[in-house]
Order: C-alpha cells, then sequence, then structure tokens
C-alpha cells in the first residue's frame, strides 16, 4: 500500500468512527411505548406516541433519548378564526429528501434538507411545503439547480408524484389545509395549471380571486373546509397569477430573509421581494428559518438555542406580528421539543393568550388557561433551551453531511464546468 492510499485510509478512519460512536446503543428506563419526553430511550418503540428516539451530538447530547416529532394542531384546540391567526408549520425543500432513490439514473449530486417523505411529513403536522419546480426531461420537476436549470445530477422526481401525495392527504383529513409555496422555473405554456390538474388537485383549489389583499383577514378555517378551499398554491412568478389563475406570492406574503442572513441574532431583515415587515401590505408572515447551507446534525441547536430568539426580534420587526409559517430544514430534529414547541408557543399566545395551545380552553376568555405544567409566558416569545434530540433512522452520519457535502460540491462546481 503507497503513502497516499494509507493517508487516505487513515483520514476516513478519523472522520468515521466519532460518527459511529454517536450511535451507541442505551438502555430505556421505562416500559416499551411508554418513555414520556426526555426520558432514556433506545429505539423508537420505547417512546409513547408522538415521541422519536434519538441523540443530539451538536448539544453534547450522545444518549439517546425521547423527543417530539409531531404538531399538536392549532384548529384542533381553538376552532373557527381566520386562516391567517394561526401559525402553521413549513418544510423547506420538502421534497429535498434524504435517501430519496435517484428517479434519473445518474448519482445525486446536492444537498438535502428534510428526512421524511412529504407524506410523513404532512402526517406529524406540516401544513405548508415549499417546492422548487423546473423544466426537465419534457416534464415538470423537483429539482435543485445551477444557474435556474436543473440537472440530472440535482433532480429528485417528477413533481405529479409529490402533488399526488398531497391529494392523497386532503382526501383522506377533509378538515385539513396545505399550503404549496412554488419557487417556480416553469416556462412550459399553462405547465403548471395542467400539473395540478393531472394531479387532481383543482377540486381542492383556493380560487385566487376569492384571496383576501392589502392586509386583510383570510376566511376562517370553518369557511374554507366548508366550501373545500383547502389547497393554498402561490408561485414566485408573477405573470401565472393572470396567465393561469395561480397566486403571487408576493402579493400576499411578507417574508423575511431566507438563509444565513435571516438567522442573525436581533435582526429580521426583509426579503428583497417583500414589502417591508411591518408594512401591513399583506396578511400572512412568512419566517424563514433555515441556513444557507444545510447540516443535518446541527439542525437540534438551531431549533432548541435560536428559533425562539429569531421569532422574538422578527415578532418586533413585523410591528407585533406573529408568523403564520414558520419554515425549516429536518423539521423533526431538536433539543427535545423543537419546533413543534415554538409554534405551540406562537399559537397559544395569538390564540388564547397562553403559554402553549394546549392550555387553551374552549369559550374561555383570553388569558384563562389549563394548567399544563408550565408557567405562562409574556406576550413576546422568549428563547428557551431543552435537552435531547432525534436522529432518525433515514438520515445521513455527520461525515456525510459535512465533509461529504464538501466533496459533492467539489464534484458539482468540476461537472458544471465540463458543461460551457
Amino acid at each position: 500500500m503507497n503513502h497516499a492510499a494509507l493517508l487516505l485510509l487513515l483520514l476516513l478512519l478519523l472522520l468515521w468512527i466519532p460518527a459511529l460512536l454517536l450511535f451507541r446503543p442505551s438502555s430505556a428506563t421505562c416500559a416499551p411505548r411508554s418513555c414520556q419526553l426526555l426520558d432514556s430511550c433506545s429505539t423508537a418503540a420505547d417512546c409513547s406516541a408522538g415521541l422519536y428516539c434519538g441523540s443530539c451530538p451538536a448539544s453534547g447530547n450522545t444518549q439517546p433519548t425521547c423527543v417530539r416529532n409531531q404538531a399538536n394542531l392549532p384548529t384542533s384546540f381553538v376552532k373557527g378564526l381566520p386562516f391567517n391567526r394561526y401559525t402553521w408549520l413549513v418544510t423547506h425543500n420538502s421534497f429535498s429528501i434524504v435517501d430519496e432513490p435517484s428517479s434519473t439514473g445518474v448519482p445525486r449530486v446536492t444537498f438535502y434538507n428534510q428526512e421524511d417523505t412529504v407524506t410523513n411529513q404532512l402526517r406529524n403536522g406540516v401544513r405548508g411545503l415549499m417546492l422548487d419546480m423546473y423544466d426537465f426531461e419534457n416534464d415538470i420537476w423537483l429539482c435543485h439547480s445551477f444557474q435556474g436549470q436543473c440537472y440530472n445530477f440535482t433532480a429528485f422526481e417528477p413533481a405529479i408524484n409529490t402533488l399526488k401525495e398531497v391529494e392523497a392527504f386532503l382526501s383522506q383529513n377533509p378538515s385539513e389545509i396545505v399550503t404549496i409555496i412554488i419557487e417556480d422555473y416553469v416556462h412550459a405554456l399553462k405547465g403548471l395549471s395542467k400539473l395540478f390538474a393531472d394531479a387532481g388537485l383543482v377540486k381542492f383549489w383556493y380560487p385566487v380571486s376569492e384571496m383576501p389583499r392589502n392586509g386583510m383577514d383570510w376566511p376562517s378555517v370553518t369557511d374554507m373546509v366548508a366550501k373545500n378551499h383547502r389547497l393554498l398554491v402561490f408561485t414566485s412568478d408573477a405573470s401565472k397569477e393572470a396567465s393561469e389563475g395561480i397566486a403571487f406570492q408576493w402579493h400576499y406574503f411578507l417574508e423575511n430573509e431566507a438563509g444565513d442572513p435571516g438567522l442573525l441574532p436581533g435582526s429580521c431583515p426583509n426579503r428583497k421581494e417583500s414589502q417591508p415587515l411591518n408594512s401591513r401590505y399583506a396578511s400572512l408572515f412568512l419566517q424563514n428559518y433555515f441556513p444557507t447551507m444545510p447540516f443535518g446534525n446541527e439542525a437540534c441547536k438551531e431549533h432548541s438555542v435560536g428559533l425562539a430568539e429569531m421569532v422574538d426580534a422578527c415578532f418586533r420587526a413585523a410591528g407585533n406580528m406573529m408568523p403564520n409559517f414558520i419554515a425549516v430544514n429536518f423539521y423533526m430534529r431538536s433539543n427535545g421539543g423543537g419546533v413543534f414547541d415554538i409554534q405551540d408557543r406562537i399559537n397559544g399566545l395569538s390564540l388564547c393568550g397562553c403559554s402553549t395551545i394546549t392550555a387553551c380552553q374552549a369559550g374561555a376568555a383570553t388569558g384563562v388557561c389549563k394548567n399544563t405544567g408550565s408557567s405562562n409566558l409574556p406576550s413576546t416569545i422568549t428563547g428557551g433551551t431543552y435537552s435531547g434530540y432525534v436522529e432518525l433512522s433515514g438520515s445521513v452520519s455527520s461525515f456525510q453531511f459535512s465533509v461529504g457535502l464538501v466533496v459533492q460540491l467539489v464534484v458539482a462546481v468540476l461537472l458544471l464546468h465540463s458543461l460551457y
């Protein structure tokens, strides 16, 4: 074995051994299916419903514990309010799923943002999907891109596959409402409208002609369900509102900056396409909360330490307006409660003046709350930390997410150079 090969083998061992040590088995301290939040566990089968077993090496917690993996739906606790009064969980790049098989026959060289199927995301309480759509292979595909173009090594699957998952979920859950936000690179004539028709989603369509403008309230969720207007679709292409009846996102949304610029402590600048957050130009506020480069093994800290503070900063920047949508990567990863706890706290404060949505009482005055074992929070979100963390069985290791991603990006750059 030559020196170069030996050095390479040594490097791989140094990278893999720490990753392997993170997944040492631990012993559960409770009966199967009975472990509660932050109890030690060995497998997901140890944890109660709505919890998952995992560790949080990014926070120094290497022993697996039970953590949340499902949202509380706010409409189950406070019913019949306008749609824009609630806060919903959104997955950023919902289609960009770890271990998703290649649909092009070419190994994928790109980054990932989520770890389970869109169907599972919806079952776990996600109610908003961010999807990047492109013309590709004489069809419309979900894809990451370079310079606005989809390649076979960045493509995921035809968009209709994911939209059929949405159709199945809405058909099986007749009181649920789903929002789709499209980063739109589709130029095919009537391509998107045909796509949604082919997926069977037109029957759920919320017509753009009835969407409120100028910061007005949306209809109640009760009315939206009664009319079967349970799918809201927005596009980044302004022309399609007139040509295809698909709402132009910036007519209806306020939005903070995405990526690293949206994560600066104490700051919440608006995205350049958006009106100022405090303008009241629109009644829907989308808060982005994800780094420019997605690293799955860092998401627990992002969701458990920084998210509450950023919600507070954006609340102030938006003139005391809570977000209606919170968009994140790796939505299940946390130090115990993560994005689910933050969503509960926002909805509790917004809808009934309680510390969490689970403390709201039907018909009670604002601020009259059930005792859920925690004290009420002030009228703004404040920071908090937890302990615990979810490592999904389908997730990639820290080696793959850090060193592997760098290698992938280098390869992608080389491939790009070869294309020109």
